[in-house]
């Protein structure tokens, strides 16, 4: 089971006189629960529309799920994080059967990496790669060979006997 999930959340300002239908912001939000993707949405709709919480109310919160959760593929992930020493923005590649799982790579990444916190880590937008030609990193671009084989050099194998003559030799 994965710690994180993938969220649409959907607010709105409060309705007022002058403006009876206020327009409907949309968010896709990675977050471990439904109370952390509320919060992150509104810290993000304060900065972008100037919409507190005091003023606002949420329409509509849904998890997100994966068309083909089985199929491995690419996803380029643009960020942007807080440093000890100013905000940086990234594009970085990952593989990973789902969104979620790829940003998942990513945060442990940025963490091991960059000593990157969830709570400065800001994901702008996240793109499943269809083709291999949009695949950038040189760290991604060597899975997406078609005769790729990892070698496997420490195999027992199986006999039907119950004793040998003499040990196996597992090294090829």
């Amino acid at each position: 089971m994965s710690r994180l999930n993938e969220y649409q959340v959907i607010g709105r300002r409060l309705p007022t006189d002058s403006v009876p239908e206020p327009k409907l912001y949309r968010m896709r939000i990675f977050a471990p629960n439904v109370v952390v993707a509320k919060s992150r949405y509104w810290y993000f709709l304060q900065k972008l529309h100037k919409v507190k919480k005091a003023s606002g109310e949420i329409v509509s919160v849904n998890v997100i799920h994966e068309a083909r959760p089985t199929k491995v593929k690419t996803f380029g992930i643009w960020l942007r994080y807080d440093s000890r020493s100013g905000i940086h923005n990234m594009y970085k590649e990952y593989r990973g059967t789902t969104r979620v799982e790829a940003v998942e790579i990513m945060y442990q990444d940025l963490a091991a990496r960059h000593r990157a916190r969830f709570r400065s880590v800001h994901i702008l937008k996240v793109v499943e790669l269809e083709k291999s030609d949009d695949v950038k990193r040189q760290y991604v671009k060597q899975y997406l060979s078609k005769d790729l084989k990892f070698p496997l050099p420490h195999r027992v194998q199986k006999s039907d006997k119950l004793f040998q003559s003499r040990a196996p030799s597992t090294f090829y």
